[in-house]
């Protein structure tokens, strides 16, 4: 089955990657290991922000 994530630009995210890795722990802690449609969606969202809070590596030139 596929599923298709939004492409929806979200403004970047004040918090750090720590920070909302934090948020989807805690998700996934609450969900018992099993996301609803909506918790599908929240986990979407904080993976989109976690990447885009993360650390990005040096490029070689």
């Amino acid at each position: 089955m596929l599923h298709s994530m939004s492409t929806t630009v979200e403004p970047v995210s004040d918090r750090s990657a720590a920070e909302v890795n934090e948020e989807i722990r805690a998700l996934w802690r609450r969900s018992g290991g099993t996301l609803s449609g909506e918790q599908r969606e929240e986990y979407q969202r904080l993976v989109l922000e976690w990447a885009a809070a993360a650390p990005q590596p040096a490029r070689a030139a």
